[in-house]
């Protein structure tokens, strides 16, 4: 039970080191008391400061050290007896009596008597050659007490010789990294090394994620093969990706110096250091030097049931386009995640119907086992009438920050079983492929769940015969990124079915560049030029979109730019402006663009003189220091003035990452009967039929269908009000990162981001025959609020601070096109609207006595709506569409 080296401590040399200096004895003289003070220290601000300084505080005492035993076969091993004493907690920066909560407070008053008594009981440890090996304390120390006293022995580990090991104490097993000069040696921690007890998490996205920089330096001076002082300043800030004003930085600082020696006890006889502690005390154990789990304790705080009473009002539909939604949302998680499977099944049980999709969006998105158990045990698949809960949950585990093995396997049992509604069993498969590639780019590849699943949707296009079966595989492959899949999705590509080609070319460039071989490559370029077959216009600008942006070499490029004037007409307007947009907005392949047009063959008026109504064009929707976002819209038409496809891009990139944030496009085939007009070349049959589909936040969603088949369109066309159709709507937890941070003190901080977003995504599109004109349009409202909590709760003690910021925002994008005359007239409409923006700072302190100091404060702008840029053809078309007065 006494064995030093039972707890871990003995064997943490790394046989890589490199040393140099001298060798020093280090050793604590017998008779000898060496009296110390120390202070421990724990500032919570923002990363760049704030007006209002930081959260802290101070705890201070003496240490008295001195030598138990020595072991008679190596002096180098002793055992070291420490006491702290007059031990005082203050804020650690003056404060004045109105905002100081331990003005007036005794110690003993702070910690209780007992928890007082206890820290100041004497522990051994065991140090050898200037590091410790084990602490020894009571097994009936409350956790918070022996980290305290783990945080104090950290303070001794020292070595004479510059070199870099592997050790461990209070925070974990660390590699550190030593620099002995005279007199002095500086220990430096590699914190991204550190491995402790604690779990953490954080988002897939690395844009919308939480970025953490660590340092932990201690500086040792010597005197008489002994410590005089130790100073360690330990930094962690956390920042938000996406801004970096939404910021922690948590400062911890610890000193012992010493003050004076006297005259202290001898030491004690005796062969093996076991012994000797069960001679001085048989109550103290070894307890290890890593730090204990302390279960953070909530007095007060509401039940699960009463959290929801007090926030279902924020989550009805009539809330969803305020921030008060996401931040009940964000709260309601948080109460979730402490509940079991009974209290959450109650509260969906008890929830009203039109509160119950926006619980269901929050229970999926906890995220731990039991709100799992809990959301499957509720929802029905064998019921139709639950096909907005059952799609709920599966978007919201489609967007889950950190998915399990078990909510994938979940999916997997859904999809054997009886599902009533088809729509949820595309949703079911294509949603797994996205957790898929979630748990793989993890390193869970080879889980048993993920190994089954990457079989069924691999298999699946081959073996499924319904044309819908079919382009559900291939969407889940689209979310899956598989680096197996992409000679299936060639395969594909060439598919005489026009949608299995489009789904599976689009999938292509959200693989990484290096995994689209040259075989790839040459099928995209088969395709577009028609070299085996006919393909529709889609397909054919899909494969070039593709072949501009995987580092096309320059005969790829000169024969695309050949191509301008023996396309069908549109085309050969959506060509030309792709290149013109290519160039204008300096894209990766626009130098390869250049060195081609410098031939005239290539570049000529014949060939960029074309006319036509199609267009492609990107632009800048904010730049910022922490993120970049564009945009991008592409247009194509058929011959007869219908559009046929409609694209439009969201994408944002912060620190090197990309994150597609949105995607939203708009089909159309077979309208051209409608206005007695002949279809274009390879597109003679195709089925009337139109649809919208959605890519949020990197993941494809299910397709929607506006109608399908000339006598659904005839109806529609006759019965359409125009009103949007919903593509996606609900709460989606787009940022989640929790850690602990063990500090060296042995104090701990726990850190939570969490970024809410409501969301409603619509289109419709509108065709009238008597006024000769159509109209889509895509509305996106959204409403996004992000929190960042630091806390450190000592039990006897807290004090934490919360950094938050929100806005509500909506965007719109409408086509309006009137064929009553040739060429026909196309104005186009991107258009955000103005919408406020809001930041606040909370502070707190907190004593459980019911001291309290809280500090708070905040800002908001109005930020201007605008109609984003697009090329000035559209501008010209749009006065004569909208008339002069109404543009």
């Amino acid at each position: 039970m006494f064995s030093i080296c039972s707890s871990l401590p003995c064997g943490f040399w790394s046989p890589s080191r490199v040393f140099s200096g001298a060798s020093v004895a280090l050793r604590v003289n017998n008779d000898r008391l060496y009296r110390f003070s120390y202070s421990t220290e724990v500032l919570l601000d923002r990363a760049q400061g704030s007006k209002q300084g930081s959260t802290n505080f101070r705890i201070s005492s003496g240490v008295d050290i001195s030598l138990v035993w020595r072991n008679p076969n190596n002096e180098d091993e002793q055992l070291l007896r420490i006491e702290m004493s007059d031990v005082t907690i203050e804020n650690a920066v003056p404060r004045s009596s109105g905002k100081n909560i331990f003005e007036g407070s005794s110690t003993e008053g702070i910690l209780g008597k007992q928890k007082l008594a206890t820290l100041q009981r004497p522990f051994v440890v065991s140090w050898k050659s200037g590091k410790v090996r084990s602490l020894f304390a009571y097994k009936t120390d409350p956790p918070i007490i022996k980290n305290l006293k783990r945080g104090l022995a950290s303070m001794l580990m020292v070595q004479m010789k510059s070199g870099k090991m592997l050790e461990a104490d209070v925070s974990g097993k660390c590699h550190v990294e030593y620099k002995a000069a005279k007199g002095q040696v500086t220990r430096t921690k590699i914190m991204d090394s550190c491995k402790t007890s604690e779990t953490s998490f954080t988002t897939h996205s690395t844009v919308l994620g939480v970025s953490e920089k660590s340092t932990s330096v201690t500086t040792i001076t010597l005197q008489d093969s002994f410590i005089k002082s130790a100073t360690s300043e330990e930094v962690h800030t956390l920042a938000l990706n996406a801004r970096y004003t939404a910021s922690a930085k948590v400062t911890s600082r610890q000193t012992l110096k010493l003050r004076t020696t006297e005259a202290g006890p001898r030491e004690v006889a005796g062969k093996d250091a076991a012994g000797v502690v069960k001679s001085v005390d048989p109550k103290l154990i070894s307890v290890g030097l890593m730090a204990e789990k302390v279960k953070p304790q909530c007095k007060g705080c509401p039940s699960l049931s009463e959290l929801w009473k007090r926030l279902r009002k924020d989550l009805e539909p009539d809330r969803l386009s305020t921030a008060t939604a996401p931040r009940a949302f964000l709260t309601l998680i948080q109460g979730l995640r402490k509940a079991n499977k009974a209290e959450i099944v109650n509260v969906l049980k008890g929830c009203s119907k039109t509160a119950l999709p926006q619980l269901v969006d929050a229970v999926t998105s906890t995220q731990t086992t039991a709100s799992l158990e809990a959301i499957l045990e509720f929802l029905d698949f064998t019921k139709k009438d639950e096909l907005v809960l059952q799609e709920r949950f599966l978007y919201a585990c489609g967007f889950a920050s950190h998915p399990s093995e078990s909510m994938l396997q979940a999916l997997l049992n859904i999809l054997k079983g009886k599902i009533a509604n088809n729509d949820i069993k595309e949703s079911v498969v294509i949603i797994m492929g996205a957790l898929v590639q979630k748990l793989c780019e993890r390193g869970s590849c080879d889980l048993p769940a993920v190994v089954q699943a990457k079989k069924l949707i691999l298999e699946g296009p081959r073996n499924m015969k319904d044309e819908a079966e079919v382009q559900m595989y291939l969407l889940a492959l689209k979310n899956a990124l598989l680096p197996e899949a992409i000679p299936l999705l060639t395969e594909f590509a060439e598919s005489e079915v026009g949608a299995y080609s489009n789904i599976a070319i689009t999938a292509l460039p959200r693989y990484d560049m290096e995994l689209i071989t040259d075989e790839v490559k040459r099928t995209l370029n088969r395709i577009y030029h028609q070299n085996r077959r006919v393909y529709e216009k889609n397909v054919r600008v899909a494969a070039a979109d593709v072949i501009f942006s995987t580092n096309p070499s320059f005969m790829e490029v000169k024969n695309l730019l050949l191509s301008i004037g023996h396309l069908p007409h549109e085309m050969n307007k959506y060509m030309l402006s792709k290149v013109q947009d290519i160039l204008r907005f300096e894209m990766p392949v626009s130098k390869t663009v250049r060195q081609v047009m410098k031939d005239m063959i290539s570049h000529n008026y014949n060939r960029f003189a074309k006319a036509g109504s199609s267009s492609a064009y990107a632009g800048f929707m904010a730049q910022t220091v922490d993120v970049t976002s564009t945009y991008s819209l592409d247009i194509l038409y058929s011959g007869s003035g219908i559009m046929r496809r409609s694209n439009m891009n969201i994408y944002g990139q912060s620190n090197g990452a990309f994150l597609h944030g949105l995607q939203v496009a708009l089909e159309a085939q077979g309208l051209e009967t409608l206005i007695a007009a002949t279809a274009d070349e390879g597109e003679e049959d195709l089925e009337s039929y139109a649809g919208m589909s959605a890519l949020l936040f990197n993941i494809q969603l299910r397709p929607v269908t506006f109608f399908k088949g000339y006598s659904d369109l005839m109806s529609k066309i006759f019965s359409m009000s125009g009103d949007p159709i919903s593509v996606v709507k609900g709460l989606i937890l787009l940022t989640d990162h929790s850690q602990v941070i063990q500090l060296q003190s042995g104090l701990k901080a726990s850190a939570e981001f969490q970024g809410g977003l409501a969301i409603d995504i619509s289109g419709g599109m509108e065709i009238s025959l008597w006024y000769r004109e159509s109209k889509t349009s895509i509305n996106s409202r959204g409403a996004l609020v992000v929190t960042g909590n630091v806390t450190v709760d000592m039990d006897f003690a807290s004090m934490g601070m919360e950094v938050s910021f929100e806005t509500e925002a909506g965007l719109d994008f409408i086509t309006t096109v009137q064929f009553s005359e040739y060429p026909f007239l196309v104005c186009i409409q991107m258009e955000k609207a103005t919408f406020p923006f809001r930041e606040k700072l909370a502070k707190f302190e907190k004593l459980p006595q019911g001291k309290t100091f809280a500090s708070r404060r905040g800002k908001s702008a109005l930020v201007a709506g605008s109609e984003f840029p697009l090329h000035q053809e559209n501008s010209n078309m749009c006065k004569r569409v909208h008339g002069e007065s109404g543009w």
